[in-house]
Order: structure tokens, then sequence, then C-alpha cells
């Protein structure tokens, strides 16, 4: 199965083919899905350190800016609008509702949130999960909701998380935690969460 998983990922990597398979099959991680994204993906341009969950959808790539430092969680990027064909038929017209969506550096996308066509999300900004973005986003600030609305700068927010986690008993850890992630730190980290949130009664 290694083999098998190998070759489709060589393949995938070298030609640009196999996309969904390599997907489905490997399932990269969202650094690598975003790097591959990058050279295959056909977007309008990529920049360095993105990471792309698998559950992404982007409709129209080719009018897609992404930044550095960006991540997209399972959210739709839409570069068009098909009911066209409604307004179209209604009219009697020929007309088109496309437009290009740039995401700039630093940014968040959050789960289960769209970013609708014509939208530009300026620098070091967060897209909240399950927002509804019509409209550009200012740097610097948070938005949420349908439609999307300002909710705080992201000073604020980070103030806010900051004052939570010194109530935190696993804060220590994550202060001597280097990067986003260390595999051999996480088995505590989650006991510790786990007793935390549901007390010792609460594990199975």
């Amino acid at each position: 199965m290694k083999i098998f998983h190998g070759l489709i990922k060589k393949i995938a990597w070298r030609t640009g083919r196999l996309q969904g398979l390599y997907r489905r099959v490997c399932e990269p991680g969202g650094s690598e899905w975003g790097s591959f994204q990058k050279k295959w993906g056909k977007f309008h341009s990529i920049g360095d350190d993105v990471n792309i969950v698998r559950g992404c959808v982007v409709t129209d790539p080719a009018y897609t800016k992404i930044g550095n430092h960006v991540t997209l969680s399972c959210c739709v990027l839409l570069g068009h609008d098909g009911s066209i064909d409604v307004l179209n038929r209604i009219s009697g017209k020929r007309l088109d509702n496309v437009g290009k969506i740039e995401i700039k550096d630093n940014c968040f996308i959050g789960h289960g949130s769209i970013v609708m066509p014509r939208v530009t999300i300026g620098p070091n900004s967060i897209v909240a999960a399950g927002a509804v973005v019509t409209k550009d986003v200012p740097p610097d600030t948070v938005v949420g909701g349908n439609p999307a609305r300002f909710i705080c700068t992201i000073q604020e927010l980070a103030e806010r998380v900051e004052t939570r986690c010194d109530g935190y008993p696993w804060i220590d850890l994550i202060r001597q935690r280097e990067g986003a992630f260390d595999p051999a730190m996480e088995p505590e980290l989650v006991r510790r969460r786990i007793n935390y949130f549901f007390g010792d009664a609460g594990r199975k």
C-alpha cells in the first residue's frame, strides 16, 4: 500500500495529474496540499507558507491570488456566480458575473466560511467560521457572520486570547513549544485539557 501511495504521489507531483486520487488516497496535510496547489493548482499566484485544507473549494483558481502565511480551512472561495444564467434568460441579454478574490499576507479563512467574488481580504485578518464575506475586509481585523461584519481588531483578539490563556493549566507547555505542534508534547497537552474541561470523572 505504501508503494501504491508513493507512486500516486510521485506521478501527481511530477505531472500535476491524479490530483483527486492523490488528495483522497495520500491525504496530504495542509502545508503539503498548499505547496502542491502552488505548483499545479493553476492559481493566479500563491505565496510561501500557505496551508490549504483538503476540504477547501476554490471554484476559479485563475482569478484567485493568495499571499504569504495564509491558511484556508474547509472554506469556499467563489470566483463566479452561476445564477447569471437566470438573469440572462430574463433580460434577454448576455451578461457576466465573475470577480477576483485576493487574500493578502498572514490571513486565516475559517471553517465553513464563503468568500464571494470581488473581495479582497486585507493583511493580518481573520474570517471567522461560517462567515459569508461579500465585501472587502480591512487589514488587521476579524470579521464574522452572514453577511460578514467587523467583530474586533486583531490586537483586541490577541489580548482576549492572552487573558484566557493565563488561566490554562497547560500554558507552560505551550510557552515551551516550538511551532504550532509537537507530537511528543501532545499527549500531555490533551490530558491536561480534558481534565480541565471535564474533570477526571468525565474521562472514559
